[in-house]
């Protein structure tokens, strides 16, 4: 599943914008760069997709009032979660006017429908990291991981604003150990290593390895007294995660739990083969120059089947890019909403 077109009205500092998320070939493409500076709405932006997509959203009701609060619209294209499906499947949020004519009452009986396989079914992955994500002095507890890390939520509510809901140390250590648990216990009917799980360890450690040879770190594996994630530096320094800096451990929360969430909504498959969603806001945030340079590209080779909507108000992300992926928000001095540029126009100042 991926995202194809966002339109967003009267919600923030946006008036009536639409955002493609389509590439040169009118399909969905696989990374996105919004880049502005502060109060411009790039999170606004994320939280509109993660309020509008398949399971989440609430369908739409005919209003007869003349005067409507702000609405999005999201279309999308389900991909493997519905490979037969010829045409978008188009997500609104409450509020959107309606005719109710046949057509929109068929689009939100179609709606439903998607929303009760989702939750029924899985699939359907769309997973965030707001800007205020933050790291905790977390001890690993590992128990009922069918119910934690092997569980994806469809319904959840993804928050980009709270930063009480933004502590994510528990997640990506629990994510790491469980990986490399689990993918080395012999399954009890065959005594085999479980491949389904080997992978994940595999997809895991791969993007690891891509994104901290920028910082020149390895991810070792797991301490087998502390059972606490270990990384060495090119000095040969041995650090647990909490003795990690700041700028790493985002890093290493970029690449565990993306592969966490594909491997929980859709088990027994490789996270490197499935489609999903990541939105990552402020995804420059605490890294230097040159890392925000080559992160794109080392998330975008690991996962090359996952569609990453980043933000940033970091021009050295978007420069790493094409201009097609760059989207640019911008408030112009004449008027005090928000205007978006695409293309060759993003990347000019």
């Amino acid at each position: 599943m991926k995202l194809l077109q966002l339109r967003v009205v009267d919600l923030g500092p946006f008036a009536d914008v639409v955002v493609s998320f389509r590439g040169p070939e009118e399909q969905a493409r696989n990374v996105t760069i919004v880049v502005g500076g502060s109060g411009v709405g790039k999170t606004t932006l994320l939280a509109a997709i993660a309020s509008t997509r398949p399971a989440h959203a609430v369908a739409a009701m005919a209003r007869s009032q003349a005067a409507t609060p702000g609405y999005v619209i999201a279309d999308w294209d389900l991909s493997d979660d519905d490979p037969e499906r010829p045409h978008p499947l188009q997500v609104c949020s409450p509020h959107t006017p309606v005719k109710d004519t046949e057509e929109d009452r068929l689009r939100r009986r179609e709606q439903t429908l998607f929303d009760r396989r989702a939750v029924e079914q899985g699939g359907f992955m769309v997973m965030s990291m707001s800007s205020t994500r933050w790291f905790s002095r977390a001890s690993v507890s590992l128990s009922s991981p069918e119910r934690t890390v092997l569980r994806y939520d469809v319904r959840a509510a993804q928050s980009f604003d709270d930063a009480s809901h933004a502590d994510i140390a528990r997640d990506v250590k629990l994510a790491l150990v469980y990986a490399a648990i689990a993918s080395r216990i012999p399954e009890p009917d065959s005594g085999r290593l479980s491949l389904s799980l080997a992978v994940v360890d595999e997809a895991m450690r791969d993007l690891l390895a891509r994104l901290l040879a920028l910082v020149s770190v390895r991810y070792l594996g797991v301490h087998p007294l502390t059972l606490e994630p270990v990384f060495a530096t090119d000095r040969g320094e041995i650090m647990s995660f909490d003795r990690l800096p700041t700028s790493i451990r985002h890093l290493v929360a970029f690449a565990v739990l993306p592969v966490r969430a594909l491997a929980a909504a859709y088990p027994g498959r490789d996270p490197r083969m499935t489609e999903g969603v990541v939105l990552i806001d402020e995804v420059a945030l605490h890294q230097d120059p040159y890392v925000q340079r080559g992160i794109v590209a080392a998330l975008r080779g690991a996962l090359p089947r996952v569609q990453w909507i980043l933000t940033t108000s970091s021009p050295e992300v978007a420069w790493a890019c094409e201009p097609y992926e760059v989207i640019a928000l911008r408030r112009m001095p004449s008027s005090r909403r928000v205007e978006l540029f695409e293309g060759p126009l993003a990347t000019l100042h």
